[in-house]
């Protein structure tokens, strides 16, 4: 519970709304609102029930879609790789013996979950989320407790609603100021995470606030929460305000009437307290952050336009020079090469980072009038759900991006993960708007940059990365 006389952050009053048990100096027992579950974490949970001849606890909690393993062309085919079909259909099947709501991979209204749970209003303020994948994080723009979670814990929850849970530490992340044009929210996490590094926010919940968080669309903070997961953070979360209530107003799950008058006036009060103590804090000027690329192994590895990859001749401390040479050896990158002068093989617009329809606009927005530079193998834009993929449609943009040279795919993960038919090869270089950029996160040997889908519209126009400022 939050002390009535101390002012209380928006991590204390989730937290104290949701304990059941505390146990003294140790773990709390948390009370799980809404479980969103997906192919690849569920089937070994769904077979742990039925050996230990368990029910699922509160059916209406849960939400299911495929959306990993899923092909993004050719659907009526099927799914071709033995083991992502088995985990396809055994999500169909489990969630067609437990009563749970699932989107199949023909609903129109499947993708990608942590798309779908927001547009379907499924996601709401005060909630505590859980998902057996680890951009759960997303869902905390809406001031919600998101995290994601392993197997044996899907199948706890599944099972009993709760989870045993130690109280994170709280960080707070002030960016104040009117971001430059062609930056976008994920050059903002971008930045933060070439700050801290990846291990910065390790134990801590980061609620983001400032000027310039407040001035973000819904979709925006949605990308800046889940990028907090790259900075090691358990979750990341926004406050309550105005455009959060816009956002949610008549989505399909969100209260009506009276109650969402009765839900409203509760979710106003979902932000930190004046005065409230945070365990750290990180404070941005947005007004120097410019559009950045990661040239290395990991988000942290990342440099703005007009720099350079780093020399590891520069680094004093051995531990990461060796990281960088590492780093180096595996991207096929020389030390001070201009971020610029680095040319690509294919460019990638999805992921649960970056596939919503304002994503779209404005990669859209880069490339009506252009097209894809020849020197790119494959360009493919794959829409976060198919809600997103109709209003993207109904607007045009589809046809945009068949113009330049683009792929228009069916929603999914895709690119994202090496764990469909959209892979690299290896050796190929990948302008990504997705989170990740480990070793083979794309396909085995695979080179990832992360980009927001400004930077990847430009690079896909100029072959290599330019700044999107200059077009």
């Amino acid at each position: 519970m939050t002390e009535p006389d101390r002012p209380a952050s928006l991590l204390d009053k989730l937290w104290a709304s949701h304990v059941i048990h505390q146990e003294p100096d140790g773990p709390a027992l948390i009370y799980i609102d809404r479980h969103l579950v997906n192919e690849v974490t569920s089937p070994q949970a769904f077979e742990g029930l039925r050996l230990n001849a368990r029910k699922v606890w509160r059916a209406a909690s849960v939400l299911a879609t495929a959306d990993h393993n899923v092909p993004t062309t050719a659907r009526k085919l099927g799914i071709a790789d033995p083991v992502s079909r088995a985990q396809v259909e055994a999500l169909d099947q489990n969630c067609a013996d437990t009563g749970i709501v699932n989107f199949g991979m023909d609903d129109p209204r499947q993708g990608i979950l942590h798309v779908v749970g927001p547009e379907r209003g499924a996601t709401l303020p005060g909630m505590s989320i859980a998902c057996g994948d680890s951009h759960t994080s997303t869902h905390g723009a809406f001031a919600a407790f998101a995290f994601g979670i392993g197997t044996s814990e899907v199948e706890q929850v599944l099972a009993a609603q709760c989870l045993w849970m130690k109280k994170p530490r709280s960080m707070q992340v002030r960016v104040d100021g009117e971001l430059p044009r062609g930056v976008s929210a994920k050059d903002i996490a971008l930045a933060l995470i070439g700050r801290i590094g990846t291990a910065g926010a390790t134990g801590h919940v980061i609620e983001f606030a400032g000027s310039t968080i407040r001035g973000l669309s819904m979709e925006a903070r949605m990308t800046v929460c889940n990028m907090a997961i790259e900075a090691g953070a358990r979750a990341g979360m926004v406050a309550v305000d105005e455009t959060t209530l816009a956002y949610l107003d008549g989505r399909p799950q969100a209260p009506a009437g009276a109650m969402w008058d009765a839900a409203t006036g509760y979710w106003r009060t979902l932000r930190s307290d004046p005065g409230a103590a945070f365990d750290a804090v990180v404070e941005l000027d947005a007004t120097a952050i410019r559009p950045h690329v990661t040239w290395g192994t990991s988000p942290e590895m990342v440099v703005a336009v007009g720099e350079r990859i780093p020399d590891p001749r520069d680094e004093r401390d051995p531990v990461r020079r060796k990281s960088i040479e590492q780093a180096l050896d595996y991207m096929g990158l020389l030390p001070n090469t201009p971020i610029e002068a680095v040319a690509l093989d294919k460019v990638f617009i999805g992921s649960c980072t970056n596939a919503r329809l304002e994503d779209l606009r404005a990669a859209a927005a880069v490339l009506r009038g252009r097209h894809v530079s020849p020197r790119i193998r494959q360009a493919l834009a794959v829409p976060g759900s198919g809600l997103v993929k109709s209003q993207a449609e109904a607007e045009g943009l589809d046809q945009v991006f068949i113009a330049a040279g683009f792929e228009w795919r069916e929603p999914g993960c895709s690119m994202c993960l090496g764990m469909n038919d959209d892979r690299l090869a290896a050796g190929e270089r990948c302008a990504s708007t997705s989170n990740r950029n480990f070793e083979g996160r794309q396909g085995p040997g695979g080179r990832t940059h992360l980009v927001s889908p400004q930077m990847a519209a430009a690079a896909a126009v100029a072959g290599h990365f330019i700044d999107v400022r200059s077009l």
